[in-house]
């Protein structure tokens, strides 16, 4: 996963609960989840409007 192993995993997720909250995390985690289809969406639509163009 991104070259990190489960130890730097775990010690990422201590600092976020630290600097977040643990109250604010699943807000967090689901706004990052939703920016991330998104972004995903976004990069494949033009990819399918090139190819419909093309034609």
């Amino acid at each position: 996963m991104f070259g990190l192993g489960w130890l730097e995993v775990g010690v990422i997720l201590l600092i976020a609960v630290f600097v977040f909250g643990p109250k604010r995390l699943p807000e967090l985690g689901s706004s990052l989840g939703k920016s991330l289809r998104g972004f995903k969406e976004e990069i494949q639509e033009p990819t399918s409007e090139q190819d419909s163009s093309d034609s």
